[in-house]
């Protein structure tokens, strides 16, 4: 199973940016597109953004459309996620795991086991 492990949250004002990574094992990257979830207090999962694992699909929520970029970087085995433009919505425990990636969203998530502790995104002044 892949081993992804979160990293970069903070607390930062509105309008701010921060960069979120997960650390994959191994040649996670080769077999898996990735994804990033958020998930707020008392709120449900929701699917972020994705990145294909060859093809450079990449998928993003409307309420990020514009402000957050996802990348990838092979030789380091390491997914980004650059989040401009801040917001206190954005607020929230940030996640990433393998998932199928479409251009028009994300899935394969919810049998996956290995969810880790994820990294705290905090938006205020």
């Amino acid at each position: 199973q892949a081993q992804l492990v979160e990293s970069g949250g903070g607390l930062v004002q509105p309008g701010g940016s921060l960069r979120l990574s997960c650390a994959a094992s191994g040649n996670t990257l080769d077999y898996y597109s990735i994804g990033w979830f958020r998930q707020a207090p008392g709120k449900g999962r929701e699917g972020v953004s994705c990145i294909g694992r060859n093809d450079g699909i990449t998928y993003y929520a409307d309420s990020v459309k514009g402000r957050f970029t996802i990348s990838r970087d092979k030789a380091k085995n390491t997914v980004y996620l650059q989040m401009n433009s801040l917001k206190p919505e954005d607020t929230a425990v940030y996640y990433c795991a393998p998932v199928l990636c479409f251009p028009t969203g994300l899935g394969g998530d919810k049998g996956y086991a290995g969810w880790g502790q994820g990294t705290q995104v905090t938006v205020s002044s």
